[in-house]
């Protein structure tokens, strides 16, 4: 996503000289999010972009996967000789994390690639008992599908109640509550011990039968590649970029899933994982280089990203981090509900369950740094555009 959307903002914002995209997957470009949904389902073969590379003038080298960065030559790395460049854009994205001890072993399952899609349908197909380790989004996502396909669900969680990475505890809880709505087994608190052929021990002893193995324990930046290039890391292993998505090395940027960039909105360096952080990223790489550097326009988006698991449809936008007050919109045992933070008075992030418009309005008037009324912002009546103080 990161990658081609900046091939096309480049284009589009006036760039003529030659435009490369190298990709380590032999497919074309496509988007993600329809892989734990149509394309697993098998209702949907492929989810590849609509762009005409060609008429775009956007040369696409497929199956070249990029070793190396040799920033005193201006050339990278890969299998098939080095490629030299004027500009670069690192959009290598994320790795998904592996469950120690269960590479290589039958039937174990990652999801991030269209392969990885197209292994996993045959196993929804055949209606298997799944075994889902990690009850993150992925997690979610992946054993709704499982379940739609009819699959016996179990979800194993290590910490003690789902998306912990991601969300507080009171706003996590009701949402752990659908996976049995759903028919999904779910084991909070629960650790792998291994992984064999057909089953999944934990570690007090209990056996899940498994006819496959869905691992879903987070993604981590993909810059192992970048060693001794001269481009700064970070402890999480995301390349360091400023506020212009620019990294320590000159004529070099980053943007998507590997970089990690300054929000001057939040007072903090954001490491944001989503589909939109791809999308928006790329506009601001494309408008600097044209620029020549001149740093004209920053990157501080409110982030957002969405997710659809156990029939609802799930939204959030800003960065609940550094909040100082929480308030519900409506019951989380309901169908539909909300929960906003707030800072000083200021909205910073909302989370939406079926509620749109709370988030398209939540997400404006974080953009504004408005003054809201608290009471106000807990009545599910008043639209959340109507609170301002």
């Amino acid at each position: 996503m990161a990658g081609v959307q900046t091939a096309v903002a480049l284009r589009e914002q006036g760039w003529t000289g030659p435009v490369t995209l190298l990709g380590a997957e032999p497919h074309q470009p496509y988007d993600r999010p329809p892989l734990s949904k149509a394309v697993l389902l098998g209702k949907a073969e492929d989810s590849a972009f609509d762009v005409d590379f060609e008429e775009l003038r956007i040369e696409l080298r497929l199956g070249v996967e990029v070793t190396g960065l040799r920033a005193a030559d201006r050339e990278v790395d890969t299998e098939a000789g080095p490629v030299p460049y004027e500009v670069l854009v690192l959009a290598t994205g994320a790795l998904p994390l592996t469950l120690p001890g269960a590479e290589g072993v039958p039937g174990v399952h990652l999801l991030r690639t269209l392969d990885d899609a197209a292994r996993l349908r045959p196993v929804l197909a055949a209606g298997s008992a799944v075994v889902v380790v990690g009850a993150g989004w992925i997690g979610a996502e992946f054993a709704t599908a499982a379940r739609e396909a009819g699959c016996a669900v179990t979800v194993v969680e290590a910490a003690d109640r789902v998306l912990a990475g991601a969300l507080p505890a009171e706003v996590a809880e009701p949402m752990g509550a659908w996976y049995a709505q759903a028919g999904a087994e779910l084991l909070t608190g629960a650790r792998v011990a291994s992984v064999e052929p057909g089953r999944v021990l934990l570690a007090d002893g209990r056996a899940l039968p498994a006819g496959a193995v869905v691992v879903g324990i987070g993604a981590r930046p993909a810059t192992g590649w970048l060693a001794g290039s001269g481009v700064e890391l970070g402890a999480d292993g995301a390349v360091v970029a400023d506020e212009w998505l620019r990294t320590s090395v000159p004529g070099v940027y980053a943007v998507g899933d590997c970089a990690s960039f300054p929000s001057g909105r939040y007072g903090s360096r954001l490491l944001v994982h989503h589909w939109d952080n791809a999308l928006q990223g790329p506009r601001v790489v494309a408008a600097d280089i044209l620029a020549g550097g001149s740093g004209e326009q920053v990157y501080d988006p409110v982030p957002y990203f969405w997710s659809e698991q156990f029939g609802r449809f799930v939204q959030y936008a800003g960065h609940h981090g550094g909040a100082d007050a929480m308030v519900w919109r409506g019951d989380p045992g309901a169908d539909t509900w909300s929960a906003c933070w707030l800072r000083e008075g200021r909205l910073v992030a909302v989370l939406a369950v079926g509620r749109p418009r709370d988030l398209a309005q939540g997400r404006r008037l974080i953009e504004s740094g408005a003054l809201v009324d608290p009471a106000k912002v807990s009545d599910p009546g008043v639209a959340l555009k109507s609170t301002l103080r």
